[in-house]
């Protein structure tokens, strides 16, 4: 199992050294501890290793645009500053110039590199960004919850290569799979009991061996269409990690990295907030925390995700130890350096000279030739369907905020799509983790300022769920609307975005369910009748209880429609034209007490 992948593909690059780069890495060797310092005075006992690690990047080869396509950075003075980043051809600038003048480099990823993606690698099952990744040089990567969107046999197709069975080849040439290892430690196999792929893997150089552990969040079935998780069961993150790690110190490899698919929120949103300030892990809440605090002391650092946060923290190990727990946000807008320093006597990481901080993947460096020809070439096949106007809007449709523009224009597509198949359709909900993304004013490229693209489109709603319609009483109504603050989104509220007609109030200063006050919910002005039935559109994910809300699964008289993207396509194209475009919703569906 701890075989290293194929690396036949790879090509040798030409490292440019950066000044500022150098700069660091002086400053990391004064910050060292005294043990580790002895290495200017005993060459040969202490080696630094590079770790460089990002997460979810979804598929995103091409610059993200709108807010995906930004991070907050902290300035002196406490003010915030916006910075543009992100892109396959600037992300592999950065890598390789971090690597420059580090011998002993490894880089690796905390899951969802594949999945919700745009339409560029989306429309081809992801190949593209697998290939991007294999020029990347990336050595390991956990699965995430979005590597089973396709199912178990597509995410083995991934890794192994070979074409897609439906859809066949795009290419004259075979798709050759990854060159790195996914690893999938407690995605078991129901019937062998099995994962369904490598638990771990050692990464070695001469003499220096670190292990790799790769799992994703145990509850990655709800969140994931049921028929892409058929067959498998996930295990708990931490038990399966600390078996691994026995395993690995058993065969004598005693530096351990895990890689998490899943991930907190720390209290600031910028990218280089000191989660440390007010003492070891203090700024970060969430799952993450309760992960790392029992993931067993063997295990020297943490790569984590799912959260799309930006953290670089010290969370305290079950011996009290701090131990380094990092996230690079999303869709390849930062990297992580982090530098463990091996100690050759011991075959251990010196915990205390770990040193990591998140870096951003700005635009203004060299392009990528490499990726640069890679995306044009994917761009080639793709422009026929993806460069097809599909609407016109009049401003930014943005993804932000509690209700977000972007998230009622789809409830209301869905709506509309809903009366199309059933006049009595009442409402639509949309699911907040199923908007991927917002839609731009400004054109990405020939088609003009305002023109919705079928690419653009895809980008926000990349899922292929079905709408569906279903009957709920309006108790049971009541009842999903408390599901969104309590329940599993108790901690992490997950509030379904409404449509046109639905109002009522979320008052934060509340707890648990009663956050949402029952008596402000209204349906065009009217208050929810408790024994009435209301005919409610949903995706198809929604539609069978998914995000934690158990009591979706639970509605009758159901009926499939079409796609959720071609709904949103009908929409924009009968609302909407060059001479009268849409403008964004207002959002002003809940009003949101703070």
């Amino acid at each position: 199992m701890s075989a290293a992948p194929r690396r036949t593909r790879r090509r040798p690059y030409a490292f440019l050294a950066a000044a500022a780069g150098l700069a660091t890495a002086a400053a990391l060797l004064t910050a060292l501890p005294a043990d580790a310092h002895e290495s200017h005075h005993r060459p040969g006992r202490y080696q630094d290793v590079q770790l460089l690690s990002f997460n979810d990047l979804h598929g995103n080869l091409e610059p993200p645009s709108g807010s995906s396509g930004r991070v907050s950075e902290l300035q002196p003075d406490g003010t915030t500053k916006t910075i543009d980043a992100g892109g396959a051809e600037y992300l592999a600038t950065h890598l390789r110039q971090a690597r420059a003048g580090h011998p002993y480099s490894i880089t690796a990823a905390g899951g969802d590199m594949v999945g919700a993606s745009p339409l560029l690698s989306g429309l081809f099952h992801d190949e593209p960004t697998i290939e991007a990744l294999n020029k990347l040089r990336l050595d390991v990567t956990s699965v995430g919850n979005h590597e089973f969107d396709e199912g178990a046999r597509e995410l083995a197709r991934l890794q192994n290569g070979g074409c897609h069975p439906t859809d066949g080849c795009y290419t004259d040439k075979r798709f050759e799979g990854a060159d790195f290892p996914y690893l999938a430690a407690n995605v078991l196999d129901d019937k062998s009991g099995k994962p369904i792929l490598k638990p771990y893997w050692v990464w070695q150089k001469k003499d220096v061996r670190i292990g790799f552990i790769g799992v994703t969040l145990e509850g990655t079935p709800g969140i994931v269409s049921a028929d892409g998780v058929k067959g498998l069961a996930f295990k708990d993150e931490v038990e399966t990690i600390n078996k691994y790690a026995k395993v690995l110190q058993r065969q004598g490899v005693q530096s351990i990295v895990a890689l998490i698919h899943e991930g907190g929120f720390p209290a600031s949103g910028s990218y280089n907030y000191d989660c440390d300030s007010g003492g070891a892990g203090s700024g970060v809440s969430g799952p993450i925390v309760d992960i790392a605090k029992n993931v067993t002391p063997a295990v020297d650092a943490l790569v984590t995700g799912h959260t799309h946060n930006a953290y670089v923290c010290d969370i305290p190990d079950p011996s009290g130890r701090p131990r380094m727990v990092t996230s690079a946000a999303s869709f390849g807008r930062l990297y992580t350096d982090t530098t463990l320093t091996y100690d050759r006597r011991t075959g251990d990481i010196a915990r205390t000279a770990v040193r990591s901080a998140n870096r951003v993947v700005t635009r203004d460096v060299p392009k990528a030739a490499d990726m640069t020809d890679l995306i044009s070439r994917w761009n080639t096949l793709a422009a026929p369907i993806g460069n097809r106007p599909i609407g016109y809007i009049s401003a930014d449709v943005n993804n932000t905020g509690t209700e977000s523009p972007m998230g009622d224009l789809i409830a209301d597509a869905q709506l509309a799509h809903g009366r199309e198949l059933d006049p009595r359709t009442s409402l639509a909900l949309m699911n907040p983790g199923g908007v991927r993304a917002g839609l731009t004013y400004a054109a990405k490229g020939a088609e003009g300022d305002g023109v919705v693209t079928y690419a653009e489109g895809f980008t926000v709603q990349p899922f292929a769920n079905t709408v569906n319609l279903q009957d709920l009483t309006g108790a049971q109504l009541i009842q999903v609307l408390k599901e969104q603050v309590s329940g599993v989104n108790a901690a992490a509220p997950k509030i379904l975005q409404p449509s046109a007609g639905l109002t009522y109030t979320l008052d934060l200063t509340r707890s648990g369910a009663d956050r949402v006050v029952t008596g402000s919910i209204r349906l065009n002005g009217t208050a929810i009748d408790p024994s009435a039935t209301y005919r409610v559109a949903t995706n198809s994910f929604l539609a069978g209880g998914g995000d934690g809300f158990p009591t979706l699964g639970q509605g009758t008289n159901d009926l499939v429609g079409a796609d959720d993207l071609s709904a949103l396509e009908k929409y924009l194209t009968a609302n909407s034209s060059a001479a009268s475009p849409l403008a964004p919703p207002a959002a002003d569906r809940i009003t949101v007490v703070r």
